[in-house]
């Protein structure tokens, strides 16, 4: 299991050289995939983060990078496992569940409720950490304590349940228990995680996937169009407030693929390029932090 803790409580900083560049990484569902050119950016100027923080699809990213997969690495295993709607079909269908295609056309009506942890061991790629400890780079997953209604950090023990915890949509998945608590989508309190590094740290980025609803003004959504889009405009009120009220990152990078859904995996090549230019983006904001030190 992984150890709780509240989130804000972070623990002992470790000490670096030269300046420590934090890395929040929002929730979104599949517009989480833009996480990836903004880790390519890191890589490409050489930049390793003293320590990332992930939200749901945030954490999942930041599971594979903080294991040691380079982000160029994860670009072709997204691409290549969600190519093709048959490959998507046929891991799902080791999940044994006789409504695994729900999750490509999910209905309102009939919701799947799968176990967010078998789920996400289904896609994970090689070489993802088995516990925390393993991690090349510190990772803190966030989490919703469903009963107690507050954020809470993952960052010891078991990294898969965490991870399968902080990405546990309600409706999509069941609730994970971690240490006896009853743990829901981080999404839900934390869309973007800026807040709960180790200190001191001397430059924060936010990678914001979160966007708003995107269509025609004057068309009804579709049910699952709707619950899923109130979602976002939930989660964009809580960035919102937390932009206001806490210290603001030094750099917030916001990928324009608000036409995006939350289970549009299968256009991962199309998200990924929708992202290429807040990658750009990134890149010069981090050089000219880098002068600064």
């Amino acid at each position: 299991m992984g150890t709780l803790s509240a989130a804000g409580e972070p623990p002992e900083s470790r000490p670096t050289s030269g300046p420590r560049i934090a890395l929040a990484l929002g929730g979104g569902g599949a517009r989480g995939l833009a996480h990836i050119p903004a880790l390519e950016a890191f890589d490409e100027l050489g930049i390793r983060p003293v320590e990332v923080v992930g939200t749901s699809i945030g954490a999942i990213i930041g599971a594979c990078y903080c294991s040691g997969i380079p982000a160029r690495e994860l670009r072709r295993y997204a691409l290549s496992t969600f190519r093709h709607r048959g490959e998507v079909a046929s891991r799902l269908w080791k999940l044994r569940t006789d409504q695994f295609t729900d999750l490509l056309s999910p209905a309102l009506g009939n919701p799947v409720q799968l176990n967010a942890l078998k789920l996400l061991e289904t896609f994970l790629p090689e070489g993802v950490a088995e516990t925390f400890e393993d991690l090349a780079i510190p990772l803190k997953a966030v989490a919703t304590d469903f009963y107690a209604a507050k954020a809470v950090t993952l960052s010891q023990g078991d990294l898969r349940n965490a991870v399968a915890a902080s990405m546990a949509i309600p409706m999509l998945f069941k609730p994970v228990l971690v240490d006896g608590t009853v743990l829901i989508d981080g999404g839900v309190t934390e869309p973007v995680p800026f807040s709960f590094f180790d200190k001191p740290v001397d430059v924060i980025v936010a990678i914001d996937v979160v966007n708003a609803p995107k269509g025609d003004g004057g068309r009804i959504p579709t049910p699952y169009e709707a619950i899923f889009g109130a979602t976002q405009i939930l989660m964009q009120s809580v960035v919102s407030e937390r932009l206001q009220h806490r210290h603001r990152p030094d750099i917030v990078i916001r990928p324009n693929i608000n036409v995006f859904r939350v289970l549009d995996f299968l256009k991962a090549r199309a998200i990924i390029k929708a992202a290429e230019p807040a990658k750009d983006e990134l890149t010069r904001a981090l050089e000219k932090t880098l002068r600064r030190f």
